[in-house]
């Protein structure tokens, strides 16, 4: 069983949303590796990758496209603003 929405769903998400969660839906090996991807995937600089990715984990329509992408990454959001 895959956690991963079928490519076809309908979302509300541009290609481009959809992408962004696919690359953060993936395991890197490290960072380097991760922004080299962000810039030959989505050709968007990494700081803006992550503006992007921070607005998509307040979109209730990228909770319903990959609940379990999001909801990891809310975690770990919320858990670095409570450290501050």
């Amino acid at each position: 069983m895959t956690s991963e929405p079928p490519p076809d769903a309908p979302s509300g998400l541009s290609d481009r949303d959809r992408a962004v969660l696919a690359v953060e839906r993936r395991g890197w090996p490290s960072a380097g590796v991760k922004e080299r991807a962000i810039r030959e995937r989505l050709g968007i600089s990494p700081p803006r990758y992550y503006q992007l990715l921070n607005a998509l984990l307040d979109d209730p329509r990228a909770l319903a496209h990959d609940p379990v992408t999001v909801n990891r990454l809310r975690r770990i959001r919320d858990a670095r603003r409570n450290r501050r």
